[in-house]
């Protein structure tokens, strides 16, 4: 194992310790907190709850402060999840049912809900004061109620480009800085005013926050159409059916001739296209160069994350935030 899967492990599996202490499956109601766990329990890479404690220790802070926000932020995460699933009517998750499929969609809205409540519980609960300052604890709540409010606006532009037939480049990156990237960059930039960081690192480390999260979600746009589907643990191909405007499509759409246009258009937000179609469809997506552009763009996106950390001094915490840009841009899931 490298020494960057190990410290993401280990990372996961003291936040996943604290999860399980505040989001206990055995509280009543039982099928409240079962469903608030599912997704949780199925694992996931944790990769924001990591970017909290390296960010932290990278500025010299303790981690053991950054825990619960780490974990905080993680629930935040699940939360937003679930209630995809709800709007996308996604059966699978890290290959297992989703929520609303097993619990049923108002179990499942309440679960959402539940966590979004619990994030601010841990803070506020869980945080210690001792080494923590209120106005910091003041500060980390602020972040995460504004990228929550940006997330909410990334979404919501995200199913109004289902039915736009044109989207440009920009407007698809300026909705996942705000569906993807605003968590990314508020994970890092919490873990630096938890270790007490001045006020330009934090901003650099939010700005590798953010590049990191652009190419997290171009590449996840990637793997959605070129995955193995055993790995992927979801359907491939579900973007093309749900009509998802992601870089891959906008290049495409803008590259087809009239006829190829009309094919990918009519193959979009079609619920019942047969699996065969959808991998005709990816296939002529390829063919126009689309999916080996948005590799070239998350590439852009990675380099411009490790220069934001160019300011911070060496060390081991730094290395690691470089290490993990690179496996952004190169996992297979």
């Amino acid at each position: 194992m490298s020494r960057l899967s190990s410290q993401i492990s280990e990372s996961a599996e003291k936040v996943n310790s604290f999860i399980e202490k505040v989001v206990d499956i055995e509280s009543e109601p039982q099928p409240l907190y079962r469903a608030s766990r599912q997704i949780i329990d199925a694992g996931g890479k944790r990769l924001r709850p990591f970017i909290v404690l390296k960010s932290c220790k990278l500025v010299e802070g303790r981690e053991e402060d950054a825990i619960p926000t780490a974990a905080a932020l993680e629930l935040l995460h699940t939360f937003t999840l679930i209630h995809d699933d709800i709007m996308d009517q996604d059966e699978k998750r890290r290959g297992v049912p989703t929520v609303h499929t097993q619990w049923g969609v108002p179990i499942a809205i309440v679960a959402g809900d539940l966590l979004f409540a619990k994030v601010y519980e841990t803070i506020t609960k869980y945080t210690d004061t001792k080494h923590v300052t209120p106005k910091r604890i003041l500060q980390v709540l602020k972040e995460i109620s504004e990228a929550t409010i940006t997330l909410c606006e990334g979404q919501t532009r995200d199913m109004m480009f289902e039915s736009k037939e044109t989207v440009s480049e920009e407007e698809y990156l300026e909705m996942i800085i705000g569906k993807t990237a605003a968590l990314f960059e508020t994970s890092a930039r919490c873990g630096g005013i938890l270790g007490g960081a001045t006020k330009s690192q934090v901003e650099h480390l939010g700005e590798f926050g953010r590049y990191s999260g652009i190419a997290f979600q171009v590449i996840d746009d990637v793997l959605a159409l070129t995955a193995d589907e055993k790995v992927l643990k979801k359907p491939v191909g579900n973007d093309i059916r749900e009509g998802k405007r992601t870089l891959i499509v906008v290049y495409a759409l803008e590259k087809a001739s009239k006829s190829q246009r009309k094919t990918i258009l009519e193959t979009l937000r079609n619920k019942d296209a047969s699996p065969e179609r959808i991998r005709e469809t990816i296939e002529l997506i390829d063919s126009l160069g689309a999916i080996d552009y948005a590799k070239e763009v998350a590439e852009k996106y990675i380099e411009r994350a490790k220069e934001a950390l160019a300011s911070f001094p060496a060390s081991e915490d730094r290395e690691d935030l470089i290490s993990l840009s690179d496996l952004i841009f190169a996992r297979q899931h």
